[in-house]
């Protein structure tokens, strides 16, 4: 039997493997030859998978029920598996916007890491989640948004649900409209950006954009909102599901979003060099101490029901307030 995991280009949080049978095997379920062949995946999971259309036998989607054959090639689309290490509940706060026995639906405040790794073995989302839920129930992420952007996360609370979502993600079905405070003025209302992204060589903790041979295709949506002259209020409208898409899309087009260090947006970009603008700019970046982003919309079909679930979160404080004093810095100019 060979396995061969491969990088699935549409959406980083998803695994896919490809098998192809040995030409010794006898004849059984497709959902019990998986469960066998993937480790640490329930039968249920794969059931869910394959109703979702995540399991294709020879190019065709299959059903659980579909019987394998030697030599059948079979490629599976899942969520990352569960990390090896152990997740602690904590008592961390977070306002949950929506909840029933399939779904939560988070306003994740700036600050707050969403997932357990290197730096951050604790105080995170998913420990915050695994509290509130109490176990053994288990939160099961679709997807990330960064530390330091505020706004609403979507997030499962079982693997049938995590599936289906996670097919949504992939088939880029889910609405997702943020929110974003960006250094410079646009000559156009509307526009979008079209731009493979991969790990910067000079930092590998930002991402940059590279030529078409190299990176993971990501396209952004970007409308005007509001004009301040200096820096400019946008909402983007994400095709795909990139990490740091939004920040190094902008930068990429000579926009970077206001108050992001990683991305230079922390320096006086746009404007004079009068000490009293640059004072101006400084008490903004005090007042927003973080890129200005925003997670405000969130729209998806309901895993179970169908139903079509759609969330709008309002600015945090520290992002409203920041665009309070450019609207009257820019209307007193």
């Amino acid at each position: 039997m060979e396995e061969e995991t491969v990088d699935i280009e549409q959406q980083e949080l998803y695994e896919h493997h490809r098998f192809t049978v040995d030409r010794g095997q006898a004849t059984m379920r497709l959902d019990l030859y998986l469960q066998m062949r993937l480790e640490g995946v329930s039968r249920n999971k794969v059931q869910a998978a394959a109703k979702a259309g995540c399991v294709r036998v020879n190019d065709a989607v299959a059903k659980s029920s579909y019987k394998v054959k030697p030599q059948d090639v079979i490629t599976v689309l899942l969520p990352e598996p569960p990390h090896e290490f152990e997740l602690i509940p904590e008592k961390i706060d977070f306002p949950v916007v929506y909840e029933d026995d399939d779904v939560l639906v988070v306003d994740k405040p700036a600050g707050l890491v969403v997932h357990p790794g290197v730096g951050n073995w604790t105080g995170t989302l998913v420990n915050g989640l695994l509290y509130y839920l109490k176990p053994p129930a288990t939160p099961y992420l679709v997807h990330r948004i960064d530390k330091d952007t505020s706004g609403l996360l979507l997030v499962a609370k079982n693997e049938e649900s995590q599936v289906v979502l996670a097919k949504q993600f992939f088939d880029h079905t889910i609405e997702r409209k943020y929110n974003a405070l960006v250094w410079g003025d646009f000559a156009e209302d509307d526009g979008t950006i079209v731009g493979n992204l991969a790990r910067s060589p000079r930092d590998r903790r930002t991402m940059d954009v590279c030529d078409e041979e190299h990176g993971k295709h990501a396209v952004t949506h970007w409308h005007v909102l509001e004009r301040f002259g200096y820096v400019t209020l946008v909402e983007c409208v994400l095709e795909t599901g990139r990490t740091h898409q939004i920040r190094a899309h902008m930068r990429h087009i000579g926009h970077p979003l206001f108050s992001d260090a990683s991305y230079g947006g922390d320096a006086i970009l746009k404007g004079t060099t009068f000490s009293r603008y640059k004072q101006f700019v400084e008490n903004c970046f005090a007042v927003l101490p973080r890129q200005a982003l925003h997670a405000r919309v969130l729209g998806f079909e309901h895993p179970r029901t169908g139903k079509h679930m759609h969330f709008e979160s309002p600015l945090p404080d520290d992002f409203a307030a920041c665009l309070e004093r450019w609207r009257s810095y820019s209307g007193s100019k």
